[in-house]
């Protein structure tokens, strides 16, 4: 792409992926369900990241989404993330779908499905419903694989 006579590099979704696993990776260490997430201003930069810390903080909305929504809009200074993506490691429960929402995001991306507490292809399917007022554009199941090995891994830590 190009933009007044320079080149501008397109993001290469790999990259801020892998920053979600790394947070992914960090969360699980504190004990925590290992979702990582990341937020991207709209020319790709890094504008924040986050691991879930549910249990750190003792708050059952301190989902990675949420947290790095927050840490976004407090460093642009404005609750609208418009133009930004997030990259997060599963797919957005109910709660942070409509967090985003609500932050209209302009695309997410996501790694593993989540068939029972996914909002954004199960479950609910937030952006489907008529009362949504902002739809971000959707990709799921990059890198899907690895986000599914990590959270069996930690579940079945949990068991034995």
């Amino acid at each position: 792409m190009t933009v007044r006579g320079m080149t501008k590099r397109e993001p290469n979704p790999a990259e801020p992926m892998n920053l979600a696993f790394a947070e992914a990776a960090a969360a699980r260490a504190r004990g925590e369900v290992p979702v990582g997430a990341v937020v991207l201003s709209p020319d790709g930069q890094v504008l924040a990241r986050a691991g879930n810390e549910v249990e750190a903080r003792s708050d059952p909305t301190a989902h990675a989404e949420v947290l790095a929504l927050r840490a976004a809009a407090a460093a642009i200074g404005s609750p609208r993330l418009e133009g930004c993506d997030l990259v997060v490691t599963l797919e957005p429960c109910p709660m942070c779908a409509t967090a985003i929402s609500f932050a209209r995001i302009r695309r997410v991306v996501f790694a593993a499905y989540d068939p029972k507490g996914g909002g954004v292809d199960h479950g609910p399917r937030i952006f489907s419903q008529p009362t949504c007022h902002h739809r971000p554009e959707v990709v799921g199941g990059v890198q899907a694989a690895k986000a599914e090995a990590l959270l069996k891994d930690f579940f079945a830590g949990l068991r034995a």
